[in-house]
């Protein structure tokens, strides 16, 4: 591999222009993937492989669906001969739609599936190796010789699949990286990287070139990383394969969208990306609509108005840092970011108002309640608030109002640039201006820059927004101006589940890059703040920049599964929903369970017919639980670690 690169941390044709990475087409099929192919949506059964008729119908659905690729596991070579039949009855109902094998730890499946679908998945963490978590030092002649052996049990498979047409998606996961790959690399992007390039080297030594790659992981951070990493590397080899995106095992409802969306959405916003599966615990026809939705958005993205270019990029796009602020009460420095809420069209504003937003008043004991998920400041423009507020609230308001507010406790003024550099009276501790791009001249940064006091709340009215607002930072940086950053976007008549989407790609991957000191979502439509509420917080919790809840590393369940992923994903939640900060990974089968593990605090992994295996982080505590005790089994392991906290009543 070339030691120098061309474009130094390049990962994208520009940081600022929309224009998708031109990759190479690759034929599954009757479809295109790559190239001047629109960026294509596919799913995964979840339904037993050897049961044909409910793995025909239930393709069937999801194509209806608009599902574009079906994915069907093979975990043995009964399976992987059962797709022949399968595929034999879904075209007689008259769907085309590509068929794909997905293989792990079976070599002799894949080699039968191959000879069969339009294309096969393999993992190259499991399809040649067993993690045992092993700790040990390769040397250069023991790791060529594990190469060897890598090379020896893949060739065939390369060797059928350009015989016979078949495409493949060489699909490296965070969860499962082999142990000689976590020995030399470590539990990191780069590790995932050479994961995939070990044996995308052995198919082009092939010559064999019908390849998608993927670099999926439950944690957002790392997973658009790993992707930015491998198309850089990519960039300076001059390959140009296509892209599989998705973040794996996100859960389910709204945290699973939302973090589908900042994980997927940080890539398609910078025009990375053939083929998206968004990796949800429900049946895989509800996945259909939350990964055109996200798709969708691009096809005008082309035409949005100029944004600056970038002559040089202050972060690293391949690791996580958060860039420097200054503190400014409990905003910028060491702080999390906060939330500010959007009260200011509401009509009037009494303390039911703040319900929404985490704040429970009790009239009988005259006190507030705060939840975990209680936003940090209220924007309530032109109004006033005669009552006395949540001691954890900061309130924000129209300059013109907040003078006749002024000496309230926690009341601050909303200023304009114009008002800000005019000479408008400030308060003495914090002071929210509002800039967009162009207003960022050099008077005004030089004013920001040793004003102790200010925040900016930045906006955006560009369609390309995400990259508009990530050039605001880059230009922030440079002159070594630490003004804490809330990031704000508003929000017109669309649906909720649009508005999730939207928000969670647009603020997410700032976010992800370490740039914004708190959000501020503003839903023009008005009536929905609980909901926009729980999408601030699920947007800093799945980019694990602040941390509210539980969080559930959840599988999208395929046929490999063990149990009623859904079903029992919903027991665990109900009873640990209120352990913020825990981790707990849901896993149907023992494919991705120990390495996902290692990513949560306790795991629990189907390992048999009506068993359970429960984890704490990687390593094995119980194994071969009943079902029926395991929930029990897994809040008694939580209470034994200290983590465990009464829910309140």
């Amino acid at each position: 591999m070339p030691s120098t690169l061309l474009v130094p941390r390049q990962y994208c044709p520009s940081l600022t222009h929309y224009e998708r990475w031109k990759t190479r087409a690759v034929r599954i099929g009757d479809i295109g993937i790559g190239g001047h192919n629109p960026i294509r949506v596919q799913s995964m059964t979840t339904t037993d492989t050897m049961d044909t008729a409910a793995t025909v119908a239930q393709s069937i659905r999801m194509i209806e669906a608009g599902c574009e690729l079906v994915r069907i596991t093979a975990p043995s070579k009964k399976d992987a001969e059962n797709l022949a039949e399968i595929k034999k009855q879904i075209r007689a109902a008259g769907f085309n739609a590509p068929l794909v094998a997905d293989i792990h730890f079976t070599p002799n499946a894949a080699e039968v599936a191959a000879r069969i679908v339009e294309k096969v998945r393999v993992n190259p963490g499991n399809y040649a190796d067993k993690k045992k978590f092993d700790v040990r030092e390769y040397t250069d002649a023991e790791y060529a010789e594990e190469l060897e052996r890598i090379r020896e049990r893949f060739t065939p498979l390369v060797r059928i699949c350009k015989e016979h047409g078949t495409a493949m998606r060489i699909g490296t996961n965070h969860g499962s990286l082999s142990d000689r790959i976590l020995n030399r690399y470590g539990d990191t992007p780069e590790g995932m990287v050479e994961s995939a390039f070990e044996f995308l080297r052995i198919c082009r030594d092939e010559n064999y070139h019908e390849i998608v790659l993927s670099m999926k992981a439950s944690n957002v951070q790392v997973m658009v990383q790993a992707y930015r990493l491998l198309v850089h590397r990519m960039m300076a080899e001059g390959w140009d394969y296509p892209l599989h995106l998705g973040v794996t095992e996100a859960g389910d409802g709204e945290d699973g969208r939302i973090k589908s969306a900042a994980g997927i959405g940080a890539l398609l916003e910078d025009g990375i990306g053939d083929t998206v599966r968004v990796s949800l615990t429900e049946d895989p026809e509800f996945e259909i609509p939350v990964a055109r939705a996200l798709v969708d958005r691009y096809n005008d993205r082309k035409g949005h108005a100029p944004i600056p270019e970038v002559t040089q990029v202050p972060v690293d796009p391949f690791s996580h840092q958060r860039r420097h602020s200054r503190e400014v009460l409990n905003i910028g420095a060491r702080h999390v970011p906060v939330v500010m809420a959007d009260l200011s069209n509401r009509k009037e504003i009494t303390p039911a108002t703040l319900f929404a937003w985490g704040y429970r008043y009790s009239v009988p004991l005259d006190k507030w309640n705060i939840t975990d998920q209680a936003c940090d400041y209220a924007f309530i423009g032109k109004h006033s608030i005669d009552f006395e507020i949540p001691g954890t609230l900061g309130i924000i308001q129209e300059h013109a109002t907040w003078l006749t507010n002024k000496n309230k406790e926690r009341h601050y003024p909303f200023l304009t640039k114009k008002d800000y550099l005019g000479g408008a009276e400030r308060h003495p501790q914090f002071n929210l201006v509002y800039a967009t791009l162009p207003d960022l001249d050099a008077a005004f940064i030089t004013a920001l820059k040793a004003d102790t006091t200010a925040v900016l709340l930045v906006d955006t009215h560009n369609a390309h927004g995400m990259a508009e607002q990530r050039r605001l930072f880059f230009e922030l940086i440079p002159h070594e101006c630490p003004v804490p950053v809330i990031i704000g976007r508003a929000y017109g008549a669309i649906s909720n589940d649009t508005l999730v989407l939207h928000s969670s790609t647009d603020m997410g991957p700032l976010l992800i890059d370490g740039l914004g000191d708190g959000v501020f979502i503003a839903d023009e439509q008005g009536g929905r703040e609980d909901l926009v509420c729980r999408t601030a917080f699920g947007i800093l919790q799945a980019t694990r920049t602040r941390t509210s809840k539980t969080e559930y590393i959840s599988c999208p369940s395929c046929g490999r599964t063990l149990f009623d992923l859904q079903e029992t994903t919903a027991k665990i939640r109900a009873r640990t929903s209120h352990l913020k900060g825990v981790k707990i990974g849901i896993m149907g089968c023992i494919v991705n369970g120990p390495g996902e593990m290692a990513d949560a605090d306790f795991g629990y992994v189907g390992t048999g017919p009506g068993v359970i295996t429960l984890y704490r982080e990687k390593e094995v505590v119980k194994r071969n639980v009943p079902s029926e005790q395991a929930v029990d089994e897994l809040i008694a392991l939580i209470k034994e670690h200290g983590m465990w906290v009464e829910a309140e009543g």
